[in-house]
């Protein structure tokens, strides 16, 4: 019988460490979905600026325009506030990249080089869109050695629509899955009181009180919290390395600040979701009859 008793308290104490760790992984990865939506929201705007800052305006320039004029062209551009960044090719880089393209030296086959010298004029998120492209635009058509100055004008529109409604899904997205995780956070805090119901009885028919009966709880509660946080945030940390090291140029978290804010939030969040979801279990056990205790 001894034995019998050493091994059914040893299946016990397993199952309840068990417990215990599938409620805390559990609230590390909600914690890990939470962080990872903040993550998004965080650089939405990072990434919508760089896809703005990606279009640009293709400026044809005349065959005979002189090198002291297109850099002063491009003087005056930079100065502008609209504009970001200006490249030109001349009209024998223009045919060396035609070359690897094709793999046939083209221009000794005409016997002249066709290509005009252009300009690519990248814009500032802001200011990309069609009414500004449309401003420098026109300044650029002011130049005599300007030949014509092209933008796809429809393919902006589309991509400001697409990043307008995108941010907007992605706001929606955020708060359902706010909802969902605190939802999945409670019930499994709840499947764990809801496994201690009988010794929740047991103390309060020796006469504890509920404050000494939650105390426990609440204390397991929010070490759950706490070590489930830690474990989100470490997940966390390595999805930001890897994300800033492959996509730097569309994702960054150089704000050492905005990034220790999101692990804040995290463990803020993991410790109040635990709490009072822990609580409010523990509360609806303490009030339930006998009889109740086995539905």
């Amino acid at each position: 019988m001894p034995h019998s008793s050493t091994t059914s308290s040893q299946a016990t104490s397993r199952k309840i460490r068990s417990s215990y760790f599938t409620t805390t992984i559990s609230i590390a990865l909600v914690l890990f979905l939470l962080g990872i939506i903040g993550l998004l929201l965080l650089n939405a705007s990072r990434v919508s600026a760089y896809v703005k800052e990606n279009l640009c305006l293709t400026v044809t320039l005349s065959a005979d325009a002189r090198a002291a004029e297109v850099k002063q062209i491009e003087k005056q551009l930079l100065s502008a506030p609209q504009v970001k960044s200006v490249v030109s090719v001349d009209k024998d880089e223009a045919a060396r990249q035609w070359e690897e393209i094709l793999g046939e030296d083209f221009v000794s086959t005409l016997d002249y080089n066709p290509l005009l010298p252009t300009m690519e004029v990248k814009l500032f998120a802001q200011y990309a869109d069609a009414q500004g492209m449309e401003t420098v635009a026109d300044m650029l058509r002011g130049y005599k050695t300007v030949r014509d100055v092209h933008f796809e004008q429809d393919m902006v529109n589309l991509i400001h629509n697409n990043i307008r409604k995108i941010s907007i899904v992605l706001l929606c997205f955020s708060a359902m899955m706010l909802l969902v995780s605190l939802t999945l956070i409670s019930n499994t805090v709840r499947l764990m009181v809801y496994s201690k119901r009988f010794l929740i009885r047991t103390m309060q028919l020796v006469g504890a009180t509920r404050n000494f009966i939650r105390r426990p709880f609440v204390a397991r509660g929010l070490a759950q919290g706490l070590i489930g946080a830690c474990i989100a945030n470490a997940m966390l940390a390595a999805v930001i390395f890897v994300s800033a090291r492959e996509l730097p140029d569309v994702i960054s978290f150089s704000n050492t600040y905005v990034v220790l804010t999101l692990f804040a939030i995290v463990f803020i969040l993991g410790i109040l979701m635990t709490l009072f979801s822990t609580i409010a279990s523990v509360n609806k056990y303490l009030s339930l009859r006998t009889a109740d205790l086995y539905v």
